[in-house]
């Protein structure tokens, strides 16, 4: 009995700071309602000359719009030329993420369940793959990219097609972490046929209306107001919930969603973007699996919706932070994840800390990887931020390769002799950034 009553008291105090954990956020009326409340960041300890270089270096990197949000509080918004609180723009690949909160409420409405067969709904011959194969798809699958169909099939195809006769099969499902917007994108039909309403109309229904939320869905990219976005930003903060309101009740499918869903790639959970793991794989052909968070510059709690052309929506519990930037890619043109994450993060800590930027090159060093190493073919190298070059030295410093990169590259290695060599990241000023050794087999 006395380890009963224990056991309650004990899980009652849980409840009671969950509550008063939810009952810290703030959530802003509907646009029509009220104004949206501030908190300055001087409130909060945060430097005016980091947040200068903050503000400076997002406008040299193409943004658009700008916003983060303590506790639920606007503390940042920007906006950079013509564009202003009003303006609309595409999340890409972030809204992914919206769909996966939408898969979520359609379930707990037992409207549909994750292990389904995506043939159940979408009816048989969805993909070209053969029918058992196709049969063995679930709906979880398609949450964590492991469909296992084919994500570069041949032209006129590409990664995002959905018909059926670009859907091919490569390998059993679950088996293969490959980033496909193709077959994610059937999870929308499968959401509006589930329920029986368009999928605009039921994203309204069961979740933007009841977040003051604006947006719509166009040819299966997802558009709003930067507002939006941080809207449902401080959602996913608040784990499914809205000023007491449970908008996801089931909570066992957010803990899910936001954690690793499957061993290839730990970084990944239900369409959403998880740092702080142990490796992670990019978006793209190879299977390399890169050692280390996603962002190692970003706190290791933080979990992000990310698109193409660095549209993001990033969420951090611990700081109770939500950060949102629409705009142009920063760099070169990149699906979800890019050197930009690593940079941004570096600005806005140092601002929220008020300490000195970490320098390049120890961000720089942080972030090279090369796999595999011993190789025997090609080398896959990650992505440095303020890298442009490449260069593969030999034990006599003589350069046997080089390569200009605004990313991820491959280098080919299949034609040197076996033996040592150092591999460098160059800056467009030709100072060396980082430095790796690499063994040729």
């Amino acid at each position: 009995m006395k380890h009963a009553l224990l056991s309650f008291l004990l899980l009652a105090g849980l409840l009671a700071g969950t509550a008063q954990a939810q009952q810290t956020l703030y959530f802003p009326p509907p646009p029509a309602v009220g104004t949206w409340a501030t908190t300055t960041p001087q409130s909060l300890g945060w430097c005016q000359p980091q947040l200068d270089s903050l503000y400076n270096f997002l406008g040299r990197k193409h943004t658009k719009s700008f916003i983060v949000l303590k506790d639920g509080r606007l503390v940042l918004e920007r906006y950079y030329g013509t564009y202003t609180q009003d303006s609309v723009h595409y999340w890409a690949s972030a809204g992914k993420s919206l769909t996966a909160m939408l898969v979520g409420i359609a379930q707990q409405e037992s409207l549909l369940s994750l292990t389904d067969s995506t043939s159940r709904t979408l009816g048989r011959g969805w993909t070209s793959a053969p029918a058992r194969k196709e049969g063995r798809i679930t709906l979880r699958h398609q949450l964590t990219m492991t469909t296992g169909l084919d994500d570069t099939p041949p032209a006129p195809c590409d990664n995002e097609s959905t018909s059926p006769g670009c859907l091919l099969y490569r390998t059993d499902a679950g088996t293969r972490w490959a980033y496909h917007t193709g077959p994610y994108r059937r999870l929308l039909d499968v959401v509006a046929q589930a329920s029986g309403l368009a999928i605009n109309q039921f994203t309204n229904q069961r979740l933007a209306s009841r977040i003051g939320m604006s947006g719509a869905w166009a040819n299966g990219i997802y558009y709003s107001r930067a507002r939006d976005m941080a809207r449902f930003g401080l959602l996913a903060l608040a784990r499914g919930t809205w000023n007491g309101a449970a908008i996801l009740r089931d909570t066992a499918y957010f803990r899910q969603m936001t954690t690793p869903s499957q061993p290839l790639n730990r970084s990944y959970g239900y369409l959403w973007w998880l740092n702080g793991q142990s490796s992670y794989q990019l978006p793209g052909p190879q299977q390399t699996v890169f050692s280390g968070p996603l962002i190692p510059t970003a706190p290791a709690d933080l979990v992000a919706a990310l698109g193409k052309n660095d549209q993001k929506i990033y969420v951090v519990p611990s700081l109770g932070l939500v950060v949102v930037r629409q705009g142009n890619s920063a760099d070169s043109p990149r699906l979800a994840v890019s050197s930009f994450d690593t940079e941004l993060w570096r600005y806005l800590m140092a601002a929220m800390q008020c300490r000195p930027l970490a320098t390049q090159n120890a961000i720089a060093q942080a972030a090279a990887q090369v796999f595999p190493n011993p190789a025997t073919q090609t080398l896959t190298v990650s992505a440095v931020p303020a890298a442009r070059r490449l260069c593969l030295l030999d034990a006599t410093g003589r350069v046997v390769r080089e390569l200009v990169v605004a990313g991820e590259a491959s280098m080919s290695v299949a034609e040197l002799p076996a033996g040592l060599y150092l591999l460098h990241w160059l800056s467009a000023e030709s100072r060396v950034l980082a430095v790796r050794r690499v063994v040729k087999q």
